[in-house]
């Protein structure tokens, strides 16, 4: 990279820490549409502020009706994609910080967001900055694509297809560097089963928002007393996990307390849901709650599922257990499965539904897997890049998350979380460290350098 485009960037610390802030400040959760607002009035305000800091850089901005934007550098007719997100995933429970303060301590900016992925979004367009102040002459053009419903159903980026070109190669800063060119399946299926008859009676239970969040804290309030709340302590002293139970004049109220994370990457957290079925089936619920105590628990592989499996391009299953909530004698679930190469849903779905009986199961949504050659001209590109850049290993991964990436015919996962470092996104206290995201920028210079300049 020339020392121009690296002075340039150096340049831009104070100003981009700043515009970060101010993005991290939107609260761009979604929420029911409005008119000119697809996904509610806080992502709209977003996108606009998105638009407005690429304008003010001197690109060619384009609003597609508020489901997505885009900002091009260069006229030429093929075009290297640049695909990220400005919605987030809700606030959730155990936050020790403002969820949209933007607060900088100790070289971390804190925020629902800042590292999923306004931080990494923002960093890759001050590398087309650095290129276009910097006059780099291309033979592609790089065009940065944000869309604003990555989090739930990706109808910005399906609404932006078919008004637009999607370009053909690129990447997404929505994960980890050095490369993700695997990502894996993604199944969303849907539970329904009638509340039992016999046994625990459970008043309320509204647990979960999204199915790719693992939950951090999840309440149910059941029939019982004093006996029944000493048992949940005894439970709690029995597993080490933690339980809580509260004597209400309807009941008493149940509280399992997990370790919150995004579905894709289970390692090291801990579902509040898995904990509650657990603990209701101990204190005597039966029916469906008690199979998916049994089939799902605390698991997260599918092994007693019956639907564990794994290859060597994209790893092994993983699932969550994310929606589960009791509405008028019914229970309705939603778990979300990320699925090897060499996995078949409807496979998965007869598995589950062989190990639960009494359950209803469907497949409400499937993403097939996405896969990119480690040699094809894009994954090289980023490799040399990123260990140009940094001096470590840049062999390509495979992940469980799913990003815009796989929206192109050549498109791949690029940072910004780097392997030394913790990926929070969905959790609480979420952040991301300065230094790394400064330090993504001059890697997506190098990479779009290396795909786009003459």
């Amino acid at each position: 990279m020339n020392q121009e485009i690296s002075r340039l960037i150096d340049s831009y610390r104070e100003e981009y820490i700043r515009t970060l802030q101010e993005w991290v400040r939107i609260p761009s959760v979604q929420s029911e549409p409005t008119e000119g607002a697809p996904f509610g009035p806080d992502v709209a305000r977003m996108m606009k502020a998105g638009m407005k800091t690429a304008a003010d850089m001197g690109f060619a901005v384009r609003d597609f009706d508020g489901y997505a934007f885009d900002a091009t550098l260069g006229d030429q007719p093929e075009s290297v994609g640049v695909l990220g997100h400005l919605d987030v995933v809700p606030v959730g429970e155990g936050w020790t910080r403002e969820p949209f303060g933007a607060e900088i301590e100790n070289g971390r900016i804190y925020g629902r967001g800042s590292s999923d992925d306004k931080g990494p979004s923002l960093a890759a367009l001050f590398a087309m900055k650095a290129l276009k102040e910097a006059g780099v002459p291309l033979r592609r053009s790089i065009r940065l694509i944000m869309g604003g419903d990555e989090e739930q159903r990706w109808e910005s980026v399906r609404y932006y297809a078919a008004h637009a070109e999607m370009p053909k190669i690129g990447f997404s800063p929505d994960a980890m560097f050095p490369v993700i060119n695997t990502e894996k399946g993604m199944i969303r299926m849907e539970l329904h089963f009638p509340a039992a008859e016999n046994g625990l009676r459970i008043l309320e239970m509204k647990a979960g928002e999204r199915p790719n969040v693992i939950a951090g804290e999840c309440r149910a309030l059941v029939e019982g007393g004093a006996e029944l709340a000493e048992k949940t302590a005894e439970y709690a002293r029995e597993t080490g996990l933690d339980y809580r139970a509260e004597i209400t004049e309807r009941g008493v109220l149940l509280t399992a307390v997990g370790v919150q994370g995004h579905s894709a990457y289970p390692e090291g957290r801990r579902s509040a849901i898995g904990m509650m079925i657990l603990l209701l089936k101990k204190l005597g619920a039966e029916g469906g709650i008690a199979e998916l105590a049994d089939a799902v628990g605390l698991e997260t592989d599918g092994r007693s599922l019956g639907c564990a499996c794994e290859d060597e391009v994209s790893g092994p299953l993983t699932n969550n257990l994310g929606i589960l909530h009791l509405e008028n004698g019914r229970w309705h679930a939603t778990m979300d499965f990320r699925t090897p190469v060499c996995a078949d849903p409807e496979k998965i779905r007869a598995a589950c539904a062989e190990r639960m009986p009494g359950i209803e199961t469907e497949i409400g949504a499937f993403t097939p897997p996405h896969h990119v050659p480690a040699e094809s001209e894009l994954v090289t590109a980023l490799v040399a890049a990123y260990e140009e850049e940094t001096g470590l290993d840049g062999t390509p991964q495979f992940t469980g998350g799913g990003t815009f990436g796989r929206v192109m015919e050549q498109g791949v996962a690029y940072g910004a979380v780097f392997p030394e470092e913790d990926d929070v996104a969905h959790q609480p206290d979420e952040y991301a460290s300065l230094d790394s995201l400064t330090a993504s920028i001059r890697i997506y210079a190098n990479a779009l350098m290396r795909l786009a300049a003459e």
